[in-house]
């Protein structure tokens, strides 16, 4: 509270943020303008949701994408029919991999179909492998893998392929130019910018985001097929549709959402930060010189 705003990803997170300050501190806030005066200082607590560059600097020197899925899918001996999915995250429980991978064999089951013509290649970044609950959820993710693969896979094709290594971004947005959708099941995550990355990476219009409702982005992206991570059945429901969408569904879903990250790209977050604070600071000026007006008036 020494600064002139205090942002968060969402405004839920910001309003428990003055619940808690109600409930701690000796604090006069005000809901409707969302300010905290304390110790002499007046906060502004904003909705600030994060964003990545537009347009990105990774698009550069991006194969066009029918060659980035030809590419993708000779790297991984796939034929150029197989439907692929996305998953970009770090290697932690937060990130719901388990109920990602769960949600791919829920698929097989119901939808035996799409056996043999879908692969999910989740990349994941290794993440505090020194500790040991990371490492043993670094074990259940791999055996969960396998158990699938055993399962429903054959010679000549795996449904799950998980490459636990740290990727550099150009290689990620190969990927995502490369793939049919994206899975993003995050249990908790204030915004998650993978979603905000495969839909920049998409300048052909095409390919579909399945977003956790745990996520502050699926606010941003309701044209996203919302989930709940944890009800497996829901989340192979919106696989399937992601599958079976028409290319004039998904234009129409990715075009609005690209629009909406364009407008509110990362140089507008920051600059709006920036121009709240300066406006806080001029309302605080304009405050004291009438403080010591009506002082002097005194």
């Amino acid at each position: 509270l020494g600064s002139s705003i205090v942002g968060f990803h969402t405004r839920e997170h910001g309003n428990h943020f003055l619940s808690c300050i109600d409930r701690i501190l000796e604090a006069r806030i005000d809901r409707d303008s969302s300010t905290v005066s304390y110790g002499g200082r007046l906060t502004a607590v904003n909705p600030y949701p994060i964003s990545i560059e537009w347009p990105s600097r990774w698009l550069e020197n991006q194969r066009p994408v029918p060659d980035c899925r030809v590419h993708i899918r000779e790297r991984h001996a796939m034929g150029p029919d197989r439907l692929v999915g996305i998953g970009v995250d770090r290697l932690d429980y937060t990130k719901g991999i388990i109920e990602r991978f769960l949600a791919v064999e829920r698929l097989f089951e119901l939808q035996p179909e799409w056996v043999g013509k879908f692969s999910f290649i989740q990349i994941a970044a290794p993440s505090r492998t020194i500790i040991d609950q990371y490492q043993h959820f670094h074990d259940q993710v791999y055996a969960l893998a396998e158990r699938i693969n055993k399962r429903f896979g054959r010679e000549g094709y795996e449904p799950i392929v998980l490459k636990v290594k740290h990727h550099e971004p150009p290689d990620v947005y190969e990927y995502y130019r490369a793939s049919d959708l994206c899975f993003v099941t995050s249990l908790h995550d204030g915004m998650n910018l993978v979603a905000k990355e495969f839909i920049a990476a998409r300048d052909d219009e095409q390919g579909v985001l399945i977003l956790s409702q745990f996520t502050g982005a699926a606010q941003e992206l309701p044209e996203a097929l919302v989930v709940n991570p944890y009800d497996i059945d829901q989340c192979a429901a919106a696989l399937h549709m992601a599958l079976s969408m028409t290319p004039k569904e998904q234009r129409a879903r990715m075009r609005s959402m690209r629009g909406l990250i364009q407008e509110f790209n990362v140089y507008r977050w920051a600059g709006r930060m920036l121009m709240d604070a300066a406006r806080m600071r001029r309302r605080i000026r304009v405050m004291k010189q009438v403080g010591q007006a009506s002082g002097r008036g005194r």
